[in-house]
Order: structure tokens, then sequence, then C-alpha cells
């Protein structure tokens, strides 16, 4: 990091961002074509977890090539200044690299969108159909390496 003072080394700041954070975006490559997407996202034990379609073009580069980059922000805010280049943001982020993978066992794809579900809507112990549980994908990127950054707070 080219700040080192502005590294986040609290970890319980950084798993703060992590719950309260609400997209993740996540960078994925194939063919040395780079494609970055925006998702829904969980973390639980060193993992995030992102619910997508069965089908499309992240799971058709996923399926290639498992080496993700995710970054996510929280608590925005422009920091306006008298001076145009004075001018600045205040913002928590995390940017992160991992292994993607698919989730297809009916019990863990559960687990994950609960958590999901937790995340967003608060709700806890649901059931799923098995037609929607067929219809779901469950992208988890197992974190290698991590990094938190601040500005502004």
């Amino acid at each position: 990091m080219r700040r080192p003072e502005k590294r986040i080394t609290n970890e319980n700041m950084v798993h703060s961002i992590l719950k309260e954070a609400t997209v993740c975006r996540i960078g994925l490559c194939k063919d040395n074509v780079p494609y970055v997407v925006p998702m829904n996202f969980a973390y639980y034990d060193n993992a995030l977890y992102l619910h997508a379609a069965r089908a499309g073009k992240k799971l058709d580069i996923i399926n290639v090539n498992p080496h993700v980059c995710f970054e996510m922000e929280y608590k925005t805010e422009v920091a306006p200044a008298p001076t145009s280049c004075g001018w600045s943001m205040k913002y928590y982020s995390i940017i992160g690299w991992g292994n993607a993978s698919l989730i297809t066992d009916a019990g863990d794809k559960t687990r994950a969108l609960d958590l999901l579900m937790e995340k967003y809507a608060g709700a806890k112990d649901l059931s799923y159909t098995d037609t929607i549980l067929d219809k779901v994908a469950i992208i988890r990127i197992e974190i290698t390496e991590m990094t938190g950054k601040f500005s502004g707070y």
C-alpha cells in the first residue's frame, strides 16, 4: 500500500466493513480481458458468498479462471474543500484476492443463502425449495489476501 498510514490494521474494523458494505465488486479475467461486476455478498469464515444465476458471463469466466479480485467500500462521502484540488472522499474500503468456486451441495447452498438473507433482510432459518436451489448459483470466494484502507475518518 502506497500510504501505509491509511491501512486499516484493526481486524474488528475490517470485519465491520465486510458485514456492513452492501456491494462487492468482483474482478475476473479471461483471455486477458478484464470483467468487473457488482454483486450482493455475505462474508463468513474467510470466504465471500455471492448469489448468481446459473448461467452467464461471470460463471463462464470462473470456470476458466477462478482467480478473482474483489472490492467493497463503506461510508463513502464526498469531502468538499474551498479549492477544487482540495476536494476528497471519506471512505473505508477493502480490496482482496481469492479463488472462486461454485457450491453445488444443497446443504451448503442453503447455508450460503441463509447468510445472504440474514445480511440483507435480517431473516434467519429460512427454507428453500429444491426448485429454487436448482435455479441459483452460489459463488464462494476463498480469500487469500485482503487489505483495508480508510481516508477522512
